[in-house]
């Protein structure tokens, strides 16, 4: 069942109470798509376009509608969501029936019951752009006033997106760190059993370690796990 219409005002302060160390990115854009879908005027369906180093994907949707007619966009490699996303401006298409640009776009559109889109660009940072597709079965489905009100949201939206990337990325490198600090760890543990056992210098020992990895087609740091728990074992 289709969730109430949301006041403006409430959506905006939803979108700034979303704490990053509570939910992941994307939650966050999930719940930009339902918002704007019970903000903005008209609306039937909403998705977010983001177009990363890999190439644009549909991060979140409202329904299958708006996926199906997002990736028919990147098959094409055109449509209102890809331009608005690479240009960050506004691309309106008040009636698909009059509409003269992406024909194989248009043509699925309208077999599936679309005639209106807006898509709204949401800059999120120097190597990720996006964009906030909304769909509507009635022709001429947003006015001026829906028109203000999708570029409102998406300013809230793309600053909600932003933190929530940038915090996604830096837990990420964070994760990273944590783990070749790990990994630098216990290879220096097994470093220095082989340095005991075999009275060699440490940059032999690294090489006895790294043969040991090369011949038994293993990670350098399983390798080393291995043998410091065969140490810890053998001193039990």
């Amino acid at each position: 069942m289709d969730q109430e219409p949301l006041d403006p005002t409430e959506a905006f302060a939803e979108l700034g109470r979303i704490k990053l160390n509570e939910t992941d990115l994307d939650h966050v854009l999930g719940r930009i798509a339902e918002l704007a879908k019970r903000t903005i005027p008209g609306a039937d369906e909403v998705s977010v376009t983001l177009i990363p180093g890999k190439g644009p994907r549909t991060a979140a949707f409202t329904g299958e509608l708006a996926l199906a007619l997002d990736e028919r966009q990147y098959e094409i490699g055109a449509g209102p969501c890809l331009e608005a996303a690479t240009t960050t401006a506004t691309v309106s298409i008040p009636d698909l029936t009059r509409e003269e640009r992406w024909p194989d776009y248009r043509s699925l559109a309208l077999d599936s019951g679309v005639h209106s889109a807006l898509s709204v660009g949401l800059p999120v940072d120097q190597t990720v752009t996006g964009a906030l597709n909304i769909y509507a079965t009635k022709p001429d489905a947003f006015d001026d006033d829906a028109a203000l009100m999708a570029q409102t949201f998406s300013g809230y939206a793309a600053v909600a997106l932003a933190n929530a990337h940038l915090y996604d990325v830096t837990a990420t490198l964070a994760q990273h760190m944590q783990a070749a600090m790990e990994s630098r760890a216990v290879i220096e543990q097994a470093k220095g059993i082989i340095m005991g056992d075999r009275h060699c210098t440490a940059d032999e020992a690294f090489k006895i370690l790294s043969k040991l990895s090369q011949d038994t087609n293993r990670k350098l740091r399983d390798v080393a796990e291995a043998l410091v728990a065969n140490a810890a074992r053998g001193r039990g």
